[in-house]
């Protein structure tokens, strides 16, 4: 596997992240069209011999971000884990359940990097939870002889965002493909992006 200077990561597009798949936390605009784009894109990255990493987040059933896992709470609302603000959002993409699932083809992967993992620390990067526990993005980037690291996926105002600025911090060359990103909010979005792009990321 090694040699390779450009790896495109695709971020967290799971089932539970889609309105196609009616997951348990949708982000707008990912329905099957949006889905079918990713898929074009993707399969010609992989036909032009680029490598392809796939992020998965992959929570325990009782993970800290649930708002099921703290009485009195609702999804949404936020609470303080360490020196962290942690948003609670309604379960989604437990481990080894149907909205985990990857929705890129599994001829088309390199590798899965799980993220999200811990129960008690939330993984909005693909590099390292809010904890610093590190999830192997780094080594096998390494080992792949990454320099240029193409981006897209869910959400931009999120996991897109966190690991594209911890790649920039890293050094990588940062490519965001901004067409086949969607986001929690159109300003949440906007701002990351506008974010990402003052970091030093390139934004297609």
């Amino acid at each position: 596997m090694a040699g390779s200077r450009k790896v495109v990561i695709v971020v967290d597009v799971q089932a539970d992240f889609t309105q196609q798949h009616i997951g348990a936390l949708p982000v707008p605009g990912t329905d099957q069209g949006y889905l079918d784009d990713v898929l074009a894109a993707t399969r010609a990255y992989v036909q032009d011999g680029t490598p392809v990493i796939c992020t998965r987040d992959y929570h325990p059933e009782s993970h800290i971000s649930f708002s099921s896992s703290h009485r009195g709470k609702n999804p949404f609302d936020s609470i303080l884990v360490g020196a962290v603000e942690q948003t609670l959002w309604p379960p989604h993409c437990v481990q080894m359940t149907p909205g985990a699932q990857i929705l890129i083809p599994q001829e088309f992967v390199t590798c899965i990097i799980d993220k999200g993992t811990h129960p008690q620390w939330d993984s909005y990067s693909a590099f390292q939870d809010d904890g610093g526990q590190d999830t192997g993005l780094q080594e096998l980037l390494a080992e792949l002889g990454a320099q240029e690291l193409i981006i897209y996926g869910l959400a931009t105002d999120y996991c897109v965002k966190m690991t594209a600025l911890h790649a920039l911090e890293r050094g990588y060359h940062v490519r965001i493909r901004t067409d086949l990103c969607r986001g929690v909010t159109p300003e949440g979005a906007a701002d990351s992006l506008e974010q990402l792009k003052r970091a030093g990321a390139v934004l297609e």
